[in-house]
């Protein structure tokens, strides 16, 4: 595969306007861990979800992200689900203080081009808060159904590196001239840039290949469903392949509250559907201080960033004791 991306740096004036508002990654402050929530854009009304990503800010939350799926996610994918980079403007427009992102985009849903401008307009719309995510993709279903190409693992990772390249130097180049195996660029332009000099690209990785890519190329790494362990596991290949980088880190973890087993697989199937895997050893759960126990296994292991990964109906009351009684335990 040929590349090729050039083009001038903006000029310094044009420079000091975009870099007014710096992301986390770049104030060079201790790291400590932190929070978000994680919505999944299926079956509530936007109403609803607008209300929830307000109160999700409210309750101290530092981070309201997005997926990227046309469908509902559990089987039989027949329930409803919002567009991701319209839901995702809506987020920015609905909150003033939290980051807002995507986990993730999958790229072979759209050009990298079109990526690159709605999050240079996202980032204007929350005032530079923008979280890109990009990832491979992996729901066949709807890939089938859209009529869209479900390449093969490899190919899907190779299309995802050419976009988290091509994104970058839109946002940092004047003009861009690109060749690659899936994309050709001349001379193509991204104005107006992102208010934040850079905004963080994200890739979500679980497999080994892609997690090598996420330490090479992108400057945040999310994981999800993972326990403690595999966290760990993961994030040594992240690592060892982002040489003198530090990589940001982040995990999509579910939370239950303190119910018996019953309630407790009531709550699974109705979310996730009746084959959910290794998703229900990645839950939160019990009273307070056994979660904290459990989030402090994550920051041991390096994680950064802890999204609560929810999904209709949403157990607001469940999110406000882990607002209330555990994230002060993480706070400094």
């Amino acid at each position: 595969m040929q590349e090729r991306c050039g083009g001038a740096r903006r000029a310094d004036s044009q420079g000091e306007t975009h870099a007014k508002r710096r992301s986390p990654r770049e104030t060079g402050r201790k790291s400590t861990m932190r929070f978000g929530v994680h919505l999944g854009p299926q079956n509530l009304t936007m109403t609803d979800m607008r209300s929830a990503w307000k109160r999700f800010e409210e309750l101290g939350f530092e981070w309201i992200s997005v997926w990227d799926h046309f469908y509902s996610a559990a089987p039989p994918f027949d329930g409803e689900c919002f567009e991701a980079l319209t839901s995702h403007a809506a987020l920015a427009l609905d909150t003033t203080r939290v980051r807002v992102g995507s986990l993730v985009y999958s790229t072979g849903y759209r050009h990298p081009t079109l990526l690159a401008k709605a999050g240079a307009t996202i980032d204007h719309l929350s005032d530079g808060r923008l979280e890109m995510g990009l990832g491979a993709g992996w729901h066949r279903v709807e890939y089938e159904a859209y009529g869209l190409p479900f390449e093969a693992p490899a190919v899907r990772l190779r299309r995802l590196a050419e976009s988290a390249t091509i994104v970058r130097a839109l946002w940092t180049e004047s003009t861009v001239d690109f060749e690659g195996e899936f994309y050709t660029l001349k001379e193509a332009r991204c104005d107006p840039k992102p208010i934040q000099k850079l905004p963080p690209i994200w890739i979500g990785a679980s497999g080994p290949r892609a997690l090598a890519l996420a330490g090479a190329l992108a400057d945040g790494w999310n994981g999800s469903y993972f326990s403690p362990e595999a966290f760990s596991d993961a994030l040594e290949i992240v690592r060892a392949n982002a040489g003198s980088k530090r990589i940001v880190t982040g995990v999509n973890l579910g939370l239950i509250g303190d119910i018996d087993a019953k309630d407790r697989e009531e709550f699974l199937v109705k979310r996730f559907g009746p084959e959910m895997g290794p998703v229900q050893n990645a839950f939160l759960a019990g009273r307070p201080p056994e979660v904290i126990d459990r989030l402090h296994e994550y920051q041991a292991r390096g994680a950064d960033w802890v999204n609560i990964a929810v999904r209709a109906p949403i157990e607001m009351d469940v999110l406000e004791t882990l607002a209330g009684e555990v994230l002060p335990a993480f706070r400094t």
